[in-house]
């Protein structure tokens, strides 16, 4: 009786964590997470302008153009939130400007092209705000001395937004950010952005840090915080920029 007892626990155990890894597009192989907006979508697969993504999906995507169209399947589930409450819908409910996460599964090491023709696990469709995160933008542009590594980026702060300026006041214009295997860096030639790795910046580069902290927060809790993106050579007036 008591063997039995275990045994049925036991299947119970395995059968809530089948449905967790359902639920966190689990499965076999390894997980490639993308994160961005939606160019453009169809029954069978979706564009996204990728800004971000898991270290696997980003190194993946290095010396690749940043919009990239993954492949819908019969068995891809798309799940469209609704005040943070998921519902199962359709690729029809994709819509432009939607903040999406799509996630792929893979062998270790699997090509950009091997992801994009492998039909996507889970496709999390946030809308237009994308649940974007609350907090402000902090902005900063300047020179680096050549490749960043070790999860920090040295920067001669030459200009920013508003917010970001605000934090320098009374500080050296020399600071340190951090970044994590989630902070996208592209590289601008012209206005065609291509995925690189920190290593590959050069000396005299001029480049623009985004970290999204909360709207009070210090430089010192700015720079402790992963940026979400930095762009080399990036296009515009970084002033006005707002993403």
């Amino acid at each position: 009786m008591k063997n039995r007892l275990l045994i049925t626990l036991a299947l119970s155990a395995l059968a809530c964590a089948v449905v967790a890894a359902t639920a966190l597009g689990g499965g076999k192989g390894r997980l490639y997470q993308f994160r961005g907006a939606v160019a453009s979508a169809s029954s069978t697969s979706v564009a996204v302008t990728i800004d971000g993504g898991n270290h696997a999906a980003l190194r993946a995507l290095i010396g690749q153009a940043q919009t990239e169209s993954f492949t819908i399947g019969p068995r891809s589930e798309v799940l469209v939130y609704s005040h943070g409450v998921p519902h199962v819908g359709s690729a029809a409910e994709l819509h432009p400007g939607d903040r999406v996460t799509v996630k792929v599964r893979a062998h270790a090491g699997a090509t950009l092209a091997e992801l994009l023709a492998t039909p996507l696990a889970v496709v999390g469709d946030h809308g237009a705000s994308g649940g974007h995160p609350a907090r402000a933008l902090f902005l900063y542009a300047g020179n680096v001395a050549g490749g960043q590594s070790g999860g920090h980026i040295a920067l001669h702060v030459t200009t920013g937004n508003w917010r970001g300026l605000r934090t320098m006041l009374g500080a050296p214009v020399d600071q340190t950010f951090s970044y994590d295997d989630g902070t996208i860096f592209l590289l601008w030639q012209g206005r065609v952005p291509t995925v690189i790795d920190p290593a590959q910046l050069k000396a005299g580069d001029r480049i623009t840090v985004r970290v999204r902290a909360p709207r009070a927060a210090t430089l010192a809790q700015v720079e402790a915080t992963p940026a979400t993106h930095v762009g080399d050579h990036e296009p515009g007036e970084v002033e006005t920029k707002s993403s």
